[in-house]
């Protein structure tokens, strides 16, 4: 080879390391950004999984409809993977090594207290083995105090009030509700229903110490098919209400049965206000059955309407109506992130997420960086009929929806926490 030649040859070489990079980023700028959702699909929870998958891919529609999330090396869209964890743990850790292995960098869950709990340790696990394939998790509904305290993590972030917040705020209403004057505690046997019956027992014996508690039991959770006796029970107490954060099936048909068994005592609840729940108890639930949410839909806000109507419109069978605000926010507090880091690096954007704050449709919201637990506004409605003052829209077209008894201001809602966050070097 003459000199000429060889100068030609390491020339060429020469671009091509140079431009391998360029293609490298632009072919990264072209490929989406994959967000795994590991939730129960199928099984006796499938419906909430199939109602999380529903307004997650309503917030990922709106962020790609914008052009994408805005990155130097230019926009990516979103997309959302579904794996099947049939609301079981070890399912769970096996569609998170899955989701991985498929080169998700973000894993969203919510409809287990247990199951986050799991993810969290092994993504902790994961993250220090595998430094160049870390993960973060955001959480949209599993609401166990301890995942933003005792076992608070970097990689996670939660979305959701926890389930001491959602107490407290129902006691606001309770203790104003002076015709109660005993309780039933009733929840399902994991660590997330007995850290609600817990803090039930501790803010009762603190806000109204004259309530007796007449009933506190725990059951299998998602295997119970007919609460017929539980049912009985509750109603031969006496109880005049029953505190249980209940969720899914098991309270879809812990209400049905106390309707059928003639209880004519209140339910102050975590997730009474869709899924079932208010067509399954009926007339019966009118002025008694009461429910916390970060937002419900006769918020009385033009920005809240709005919001609610655009759901509707993009998902109008009325089995599908039970819209979740604070996924909305997971989602956009993710494109923020992802922007403001200028890349997809799991810790400059979890560094970004520790710095969130949101204002969508009416709603704000932050995220706390000392646990990364995101404090927002809480409601507290009861059930009432449509048409009713304040009852402008219904769920899922039962003629019954939830009326705004008491607003929850953000720093009200605010509870402390014992984490002790370690962050990466």
């Amino acid at each position: 080879m003459t000199a000429k030649n060889r100068r030609r040859s390491v020339l060429k070489s020469l671009a091509a390391t140079l431009f391998l990079p360029v293609l490298a980023q632009a072919q990264q700028a072209r490929e989406p950004i994959k967000v795994a959702m590991v939730e129960a699909l199928s099984g006796a929870f499938a419906n909430t999984g199939e109602s999380v998958f529903r307004n997650l891919a309503w917030a990922v529609e709106r962020v790609n409809q914008r052009g994408g999330v805005r990155l130097p090396q230019g926009a990516r869209a979103l997309v959302l993977q579904r794996y099947d964890s049939k609301g079981q743990t070890e399912e769970a850790l096996a569609a998170l090594r899955a989701a991985i292995d498929d080169g998700a960098r973000v894993i969203v869950q919510g409809n287990s207290s247990a199951v986050a709990a799991a993810l969290i340790d092994a993504i902790n696990k994961h993250n220090e083995r595998e430094p160049d394939k870390r993960v973060l998790f955001l959480n949209y509904s599993a609401v166990d105090p301890i995942l933003t305290n005792e076992k608070c993590s970097f990689w996670h972030f939660r979305f959701d009030a926890h389930a001491d917040m959602r107490m407290a705020a129902l006691m606001q209403v309770l203790k104003a509700d002076r015709e109660v004057r005993s309780a039933y505690l009733f929840g399902q046997d994991y660590s997330f229903g007995q850290a609600v019956l817990r803090e039930a027992r501790r803010q009762l014996g603190e806000q109204r110490p004259d309530v007796r508690i007449v009933g506190d039991e725990l059951h299998p959770l998602g295997r119970v098919k007919d609460f017929a006796p539980y049912a009985a029970k509750i109603k031969a107490s006496g109880a005049q209400a029953v505190i249980t954060g209940n969720w899914g099936n098991d309270l879809t048909l812990l209400v049905k049965a106390a309707r059928d068994a003639g209880y004519e005592g209140k339910f102050y609840t975590f997730y009474g206000n869709a899924l079932g729940a208010p067509a399954a108890i009926g007339e019966a639930g009118v002025g008694r059955v009461l429910a916390v949410a970060d937002w419900l839909p006769n918020v009385p806000t033009a920005e809240s309407e709005a919001f609610y109507r655009s759901f509707r419109q993009r998902f109008p069978r009325p089995q599908d109506d039970y819209v979740h605000m604070r996924m909305q926010l997971l989602v956009e507090a993710l494109a923020q992130a992802l922007e403001k880091a200028g890349s997809t690096d799991t810790v400059a954007v979890a560094t970004q997420l520790e710095r969130v704050r949101l204002e969508f449709s009416g709603q704000k919201g932050h995220m706390r960086a000392a646990d990364h637990q995101f404090q927002q506004p809480l409601v507290v409605g009861v059930m009432d009929r449509l048409g009713a003052p304040g009852v402008r829209f219904d769920v899922e077209g039962s003629g019954y929806g939830f009326r705004v008894i008491r607003q929850i201001a953000t720093s009200e809602a605010e509870m402390p926490s014992s984490c002790r966050m370690v962050r990466p070097d």
